[in-house]
């Protein structure tokens, strides 16, 4: 909803400044499976005196409740707190009705860590995995989100998000002294890094397919503009900055194309700019505003928002270009269009009974469901193993970012500690390996 009205807009000035640690989010848990399964995980052992730098059972069991399908048990209520494979009882855990037990240890290996870690299914009494990762003290806290999505597809056969990462636009202060920032977080709001501070307008944060890179609008030299953020080496490259409108980039899933709003022509159209011979081909030609442009997971169709029909709707086209056709039927504004990993659906902004909320768009049925309530959610973002939507909201006032499951299980909310935060964007899953401990660079 803000990315379509950004689009009239014109403002001044943008600064950067080099990457620093910034205010975690909060998490709240908003929502559960009724049945979730009970699951324990021991605290990790150590050898030789060895402390870890993080409680890496503290972690996974944090991950694993955010899901909602999980119920880890609290470390006061465990009978015993074995390490190893010698000193497991599974009649111990029968006892207390868990269906999962997870034991490891965090062992020096070298210069670095070994983190071994052993998945017991405890009604059948079987062993069901034994992943080992070799990694680092920084790269620990990354090691146990990679683990929790081990332990997470072990039990549901489904990729887990807990290494994933999120991009939101954060503000601050008031007035003269307001401040506004792009930030990265691991998906549990830890290891949050400022990539971009400025007093000006940043908007719409997007991925590329190998998360490397960030593209996203900020403002200055008196108009919008489109920078590709490198998060490795801080190289910051301005793509987009015609006269008038620059905004809503997004990646083709090729990671070679960008798609993106530009009115240098007159008019709001989108646009597709190939991120390699620097050609810029233009996709639609109509009067009305066309905006918010979204690849198909496949690259083959865009879609996009457009008034062309006289209010804000979802419209999909080739993406060689071509003619557009309609496919948000239902209810008058139906905006910011997410599609899922497998393209059968996608999310949306929709307003219903007044209230702006999220809803699922059945792309095989043509169906829209409610996914949120309201009065303000905004930005919706599909979580890349399609079981979430990461999306903006308003919570006592204040600026938040939640989630919801696909089926409106559960969610969660994301807090700042100060402050308010939206625009958010969901990562695509890690290609790092495990424990990079890689630090998140802006330009200098």
């Amino acid at each position: 909803m803000r990315q379509l009205l950004s689009v009239l807009l014109l403002v001044l000035g943008v600064t950067t400044s080099a990457s620093y640690a910034a205010p975690r989010l909060n998490i709240a848990i908003t929502g559960g499976v009724e049945a979730a399964q009970p699951l324990a995980i021991v605290p990790f052992g150590t050898t030789d005196g060895h402390i870890a730098p993080v409680d890496v059972a503290a972690i996974i069991s944090a991950d694993l409740a955010r899901t909602g399908i999980f119920k880890p048990l609290p470390v006061s209520d465990m009978l015993t707190q074995p390490t190893t494979r010698e000193t497991v009882d599974l009649r111990d855990w029968r006892l207390l009705n868990m269906n999962t037990l997870v034991i490891g240890q965090v062992l020096p290996a070298g210069t670095g860590l070994q983190v071994n870690a052993v998945i017991y299914d405890v009604q059948r009494g079987v062993e069901l995995a034994a992943p080992s990762v070799a990694t680092t003290a920084a790269g620990l806290r990354h090691t146990a989100h990679q683990l929790a999505d081990v332990i997470y597809q072990t039990l549901t056969g489904r990729p887990g998000v807990a290494a994933t990462r999120i991009a939101y636009v954060a503000s601050s202060g008031s007035g003269d002294a307001q401040m506004v920032s792009l930030r990265v977080a691991d998906a549990d709001g830890e290891n949050a890094q400022t990539i971009i501070s400025t007093k000006e307008p940043l908007l719409a944060p997007a991925w590329s397919p190998d998360g490397q890179l960030i593209a996203y609008v900020s403002f200055e030299n008196q108009r919008a503009a489109i920078y590709l953020q490198d998060l490795r080496s801080g190289q910051r490259t301005l793509v987009a900055s015609y006269p008038g409108v620059n905004s809503a980039p997004a990646f083709a899933p090729d990671g070679q194309r960008l798609a993106m709003t530009l009115s240098k022509d007159g008019n709001s159209e989108i646009y597709v700019l190939d991120l390699v011979s620097r050609e810029l081909r233009r996709l639609t030609d109509h009067f009305a505003i066309d905006t918010e442009p979204t690849w198909s997971p496949d690259g083959q169709q865009l879609v996009f928002t457009s008034n062309r029909g006289g209010t804000p709707q979802l419209y999909r086209m080739a993406a060689s270009g071509g003619a557009a056709e309609r496919i948000s039927l239902e209810g008058d504004y139906n905006a910011r269009a997410s599609f899922a990993p497998d393209g059968r659906s996608l999310v949306m902004v929709t307003r219903s009974n007044g209230a702006f909320r999220i809803a699922l768009l059945d792309l095989e049925r043509n169906h829209t469901r409610l996914l949120t309530t309201g009065p303000l959610d905004e930005a919706p973002s599909f979580a890349p193993n399609g079981e979430q939507v990461l999306y903006a909201a308003t919570h006592n006032g204040r600026e938040v970012l939640a989630t919801v499951a696909v089926d409106g299980s559960s969610g969660q909310r994301l807090s700042p500690t100060s402050g308010a935060v939206r625009e958010p964007a969901w990562s695509p899953p890690p290609p790092a390996p495990v424990g990079s401990g890689d630090k998140i660079l802006a330009q200098q």
